[in-house]
């Protein structure tokens, strides 16, 4: 693997997740992005799930967070000292190269056109510009699929505003359960999540790519509109950000939203059937809306009560 490659691969294991990279589209009824900048504590959406032996809490994630941002409160510390272990979307673990590897066996093919060519005309001088931005090669670009192209660039947009994914609320999670020895796992796996992008039709994967080169500062904006709706625990806010940005593709939606809410709402229904108490942090736009994961959980009725 080359060092392109393999840098990559470390920038993608930090950065990149399916709720992570989508479209930031415009999100008129989000909350204002001034709330973020005024904010320095969070008290984002917490929920438990239990029976007669087995308690789950199930949290809403944001993967990248201005590090000045205290999003840890009394009922988040309760629930993380209570767990025996946390399940993430993907546990990426310590496996970097692991990840890089991945993405080039899945998301490089021959005889593609070059990315230029995949985006309206109009659209062309602002990928352009993205890609000059991005010190990413563009023949390396030409020979990637759409999607993975689209999730390079996008990751790379976001460098330098001050969204850290070490600031994200994985990595912090993740650092509690290791300090403590509690193990970590994932719903997915880091080829799931690549295999839901690579299913996607070539349409789809083109709109995604469409959706992360709009101008910097409209995203910064974007970003913080969603930042400052999870930080208020505003569910219905968290919702509506969520559908303008999958309402690009409705095969988009399916995919990466209701396909993988109904897998994990079967999963947290037979992990009920075990005994313990587990944390349960998945990206907070699974969690709200008419699809999320605890309207599914509904459906199989199973009681879900929000504790913050």
């Amino acid at each position: 693997m080359s060092k392109w490659w393999s840098g990559l691969g470390k920038k993608a294991a930090r950065w990149l997740s399916p709720l992570a990279v989508l479209p930031l589209t415009a999100c008129a009824t989000a909350q204002p992005a001034a709330q973020v900048a005024e904010a320095t504590e969070a008290k984002p959406a917490l929920w438990k799930v239990a029976d007669e032996d087995t308690t789950i809490y199930l949290f809403g994630t944001i993967h990248l967070l201005p590090k000045e941002l205290e999003w840890r409160t009394p009922a988040i510390d309760k629930a993380v000292a209570q767990s025996e272990a946390l399940v993430l979307e993907t546990s990426l673990g310590t496996n970097l190269a692991h990840t890089g590897r991945k993405m080039m066996e899945m998301g490089i093919s021959p005889g593609l056109p070059p990315l230029l060519e995949r985006v309206p005309e109009e659209k062309r001088p602002a990928l352009q510009k993205l890609i000059e931005s991005a010190s990413i090669p563009t023949r390396t670009l030409d020979r990637m699929e759409t999607w993975a192209a689209a999730m390079s660039l996008f990751a790379s947009s976001f460098r330098g505003m001050g969204f850290k994914a070490e600031a994200g609320v994985e990595q912090g999670l993740a650092a509690d359960f290791r300090a403590a020895g509690k193990p970590i796992s994932g719903l997915e796996t880091v080829e799931q999540q690549f295999g839901f992008f690579d299913s996607l039709s070539e349409d789809s994967q083109r709109a995604f790519l469409v959706g992360s080169i709009d101008d910097p500062e409209a995203a910064r904006r974007q970003l913080e509109a969603m930042i400052a709706a999870w930080a208020a625990g505003d569910t219905d806010a968290i919702a509506r950000t969520f559908d303008s940005e999958t309402a690009l593709s409705p095969e988009l939606r399916q995919v990466l939203m209701v396909n993988r809410n109904k897998a994990w709402a079967e999963w947290l229904d037979k992990r009920l059937d075990e005994p313990g108490t587990v944390l349960v942090a998945v990206g907070a736009g699974h969690l709200a809306g008419q699809d999320s994961v605890q309207a599914m959980l509904k459906g199989r009725g199973i009681k879900i009560e929000r504790v913050q």
